[in-house]
């Protein structure tokens, strides 16, 4: 890096992991920097510091760094746009910097009028939109408590529950009840008691089950495959109600991205037949979200 060359950072973090850009002023990609993730509401402020700083002290630190777009789960409000804001003052950075929830950037990866809707389900499920006139809209991404159905967390609280109703009778026979009890080394119900209430299941350990519900979908389990329709419905939905406040009069992109994507490929096919809008193209997202990132800084670099 020569002193007057400059670079800009693209980040997209969620709750399960995070991926910074350095790019160059003509938009090419030199290097990247992986780490864990944190979401401003379920991490807090200074687990979220930690992510930044880590990512930047891996790209090589502030110096070059002209322009920054940070897309990160749990950004909702003005305020949370401030505490990250002040996190970069706080690591040195005064330069240029956009801080946005991470399914904007999701957008921008997918759709290059920047026109249409992601839909983002991995921890959490959250759908974003943005039509030709500039109005935004936004359904779900509240976290588990208020929303966040369809999401990878949300399909592995079903599993579990699945699991423990067909293993008592009070529901039908699932090849979840073993895929789930082994996944924790239980025989049985009573056997995952000490492994839910007296060690704790993590959100992750919860979430990693979305896998377990794809792959008995596959070997034709009526009970896992009701839990992907009802999660596509879910997720269909979000986007409906985000279409539904928008105004689009032009075929448009409706990105679908995240890990839950990752962990169940047929949500996507299964959201598709879901979705009931003609205007929409639906395909999943093929780059990286962070390039979404990239992106929004360089145009801030450029203003």
């Amino acid at each position: 890096m020569t002193a007057a060359a400059r670079y800009v950072l693209g980040l997209d973090g969620g709750y399960t992991g995070a991926l910074g850009l350095l790019a160059s002023e003509s938009g090419t990609i030199v290097a990247e920097a992986r780490a864990a993730g944190a979401s401003l509401q379920t991490h807090g402020e200074h687990q979220v510091e930690a992510l930044l700083a880590e990512v930047v002290d891996e790209l090589g630190g502030l110096e070059p760094l002209s322009a920054v777009c940070i897309g990160l789960a749990g950004i909702e409000r003005p305020q949370d746009e401030t505490v990250v804001r002040n996190i970069l003052k706080r690591l040195g950075y005064r330069e240029r910097a956009q801080v946005v929830n991470n399914a904007v950037v999701a957008l921008v990866a997918g759709s290059a009028e920047r026109v249409g809707i992601a839909l983002l389900a991995g921890m959490g499920a959250i759908a974003y939109g943005i039509d030709r006139s500039g109005r935004t809209a936004r359904a779900g991404g509240l976290g588990p408590l208020l929303s966040d159905e369809g999401s990878n967390y949300w399909l592995g609280c079903a599993a579990l529950r699945a699991a423990v109703r067909g293993s008592d009778g009070r529901g039908p026979q699932t090849a979840l009840t073993p895929m789930v009890f082994s996944s924790f080394g239980a025989a049985s119900a009573l056997e995952l008691l000490p492994v839910a209430y007296e060690r704790g299941l993590s959100r992750l350990q919860i979430a990693a089950l979305a896998a377990a519900v794809q792959k008995a979908a596959e070997r034709g389990d009526a009970v896992a495959e009701q839990l992907l329709e009802s999660a596509a419905g879910e997720l269909a939905c979000a986007a409906r109600a985000v279409a539904e406040r928008l105004e689009f009069d032009a075929p448009y992109p409706l990105v679908m991205a995240g890990s839950a994507f990752a962990a169940c490929p047929d949500l996507v096919a299964r959201v598709s037949r879901r979705l009931e809008l003609p205007l929409a193209r639906p395909a999943r997202l093929e780059v990286e979200a962070a390039t979404g990132a990239v992106t929004l800084a360089l145009e801030l670099l450029r203003a």
